[in-house]
């Protein structure tokens, strides 16, 4: 079975240009990953926010959060 990670961004640049990174280093054979544009999904914030997101580009997975740079605050994306 695969292991899941979730990638939430924003959609900025920072974001995107992160997104392309962890879609490459990502083995998709081990790794089953679901992109989250938390812009256009605002639905989702607090599901990221319990996950332990602070900022995005962010990258869960094994009940870890990694932040990989930053391109906005999660409290700037609940305005």
């Amino acid at each position: 079975m695969k292991a899941k990670a979730i990638f939430y961004h924003a959609g900025c640049p920072v974001c995107v240009s992160a997104e392309r990174g962890v879609a490459a280093a990502l083995d998709p054979q081990r790794y089953q990953v679901e992109i989250v544009h938390l812009g256009q999904q605002k639905q989702r914030l607090a599901e990221a926010e319990k996950a332990g997101v602070k900022s995005v580009p962010a990258l869960v997975m094994g009940g870890e959060t990694f932040h990989l740079n930053f391109g906005a605050a999660l409290s700037d994306l609940k305005k």
